[in-house]
């Protein structure tokens, strides 16, 4: 699912690490471990292990069990541009 020009919104503490695991997890549409995620967005495990908790913090991603995780409705609206900066800090 091809996302280019999409306006999203841009956070202090997001990373592009962030946009590539919530698109991997979108386009996927599975539930997926850190070490999947990692080997398909070429960051390490540790790092999007890291990455995973803010975005859960943020409620973009679920920890549907211990190690896997899946995008909510709301990571899902920021892929598409439906979410302000205001929403996400």
């Amino acid at each position: 699912m091809a996302r280019a020009g999409m306006a999203r919104p841009r956070v202090s503490w997001m990373t592009q690490a962030d946009d590539r695991i919530l698109e991997t997890l979108a386009d996927s549409d599975l539930v997926l471990s850190p070490r999947v995620l990692a080997v398909n967005t070429d960051y390490s495990r540790h790092y999007v292990s890291a990455r995973l908790g803010e975005l859960r913090d943020a409620e973009l991603v679920d920890r549907v069990d211990d190690g896997l995780y899946r995008i909510t409705d709301r990571g899902c609206a920021y892929l598409e541009g439906e979410l302000d900066s205001d929403d996400l800090e």
